[in-house]
């Protein structure tokens, strides 16, 4: 009987480790997709702060050229966005 317990025991956390090891995988993946894109979050959408202010959500206007949205790799372009901040005065 306490073998059996053992042995479910053991089975439950080889499956919870290989779940949070598949989970960690995923995110790393999804993460390596995405890149920032500068001059296309609409206002009030940005994703971070950019000198001008310190949190997201904060842009004043739609296509700020300093501000930024993480989008999945190769949306940019399309959005006619740019992958680098623009040069400060």
């Amino acid at each position: 009987m306490k073998t059996t317990k053992l042995t479910i025991a053991a089975a439950v956390s080889s499956l919870l480790a290989l779940s949070a090891a598949t989970t960690a995988k995923a995110d790393d993946a999804m993460a390596g997709a995405k890149e920032k894109c500068y001059g296309v979050a609409k206002a009030g959408k940005n994703d971070c702060a950019n000198g001008a202010h310190s949190c997201m959500g904060q842009a004043a206007k739609d296509h700020d050229p300093a501000e930024w949205k993480m989008l999945p790799k190769g949306e940019c372009e399309k959005l006619g966005g740019k992958h680098e901040a623009p040069a400060k005065n």
